[in-house]
Parts: C-alpha cells; sequence; structure tokens
C-alpha cells in the first residue's frame, strides 16, 4: 500500500509542541489592520493551542 500523503495547507498551518499539542496561528491578522486597535493585533500575534474537538481533523490531515 502507499504511503499516506500530508495534506500540504496542514503542514503550512500547524506546527506539534514537544508534549504531543497542536499549535495554530489567530486569523484576521494578515490585512486590513488600520482599523483594529493595537491591543487586538498584539493578541491575535501569539500562537494558540489547537481545541480538543478539532484534533481527529488535523491529526488526519498531518498524517500522525
Amino acid at each position: 500500500m502507499a504511503k499516506l500523503k500530508t495534506n500540504s495547507g496542514a503542514k503550512k498551518r500547524f506546527t506539534l509542541t514537544g508534549t504531543g499539542k497542536i499549535k495554530r496561528k489567530h486569523a484576521y491578522h494578515s490585512h486590513i489592520l488600520t482599523k483594529k486597535t493595537k491591543k487586538r493585533k498584539r493578541n491575535l500575534d501569539h500562537f494558540a493551542l489547537l481545541e480538543k474537538v478539532d484534533y481527529g481533523r488535523v491529526k488526519e490531515m498531518l498524517v500522525l
């Protein structure tokens, strides 16, 4: 049987932590930044951990 391919979009968007959790970036931080407050942009700058309900779909895309 052939190897499963990793979803290349997911590969670019998610990273694994040392403990096996999945990190993601916040949305709404790429354009139209002039109307957003400094505080909002600063908070969007940090990484977040993926919610438990999404683990299955993302792990399937990353072929873990």
